[in-house]
């Protein structure tokens, strides 16, 4: 029971230390690599492709939960794949947020009422 509690506590420290690294370079774009048009989506495949390397190699099993947590980074590998796709196919969108996008042909906006 005390090896199991340590194993756990080992993989959380591990967590949280991986992430509180990541909160250190957060605030620095990525680097675009020969040309990459998305740069944040391939940081984020270069991350999740070394998580899975840090998952295959661990040398526990965790009660399945490592191989749950590999699953899903697998799964998130895949939705970023979708995601360049898309970006390829729909180039006029230009990969900015919904937020920021010009309203719809047609659409009016108004001025909100000035207040004293």
């Amino acid at each position: 029971m005390l090896k199991h509690r340590s194993a756990v506590a080992v993989l959380a420290l591990g967590l949280v230390l991986g992430v509180s690294s990541l909160a250190f370079t957060q605030d620095k774009p990525a680097k675009p690599e020969r040309g990459e048009r998305h740069p944040q989506i391939h940081a984020a495949m270069r991350a999740l492709n070394v998580a899975a390397r840090h998952l295959v190699h661990a040398e526990h099993h965790f009660s399945g939960h490592r191989a749950k947590a590999l699953e899903l980074v697998k799964q998130a590998e895949g939705e970023l794949k979708q995601a360049l796709e898309y970006a390829k196919e729909h180039p006029e969108e230009g990969g900015k947020p919904a937020a920021r996008r010009a309203p719809a042909t047609g659409a009016t906006t108004t001025p909100a009422p000035k207040t004293q």
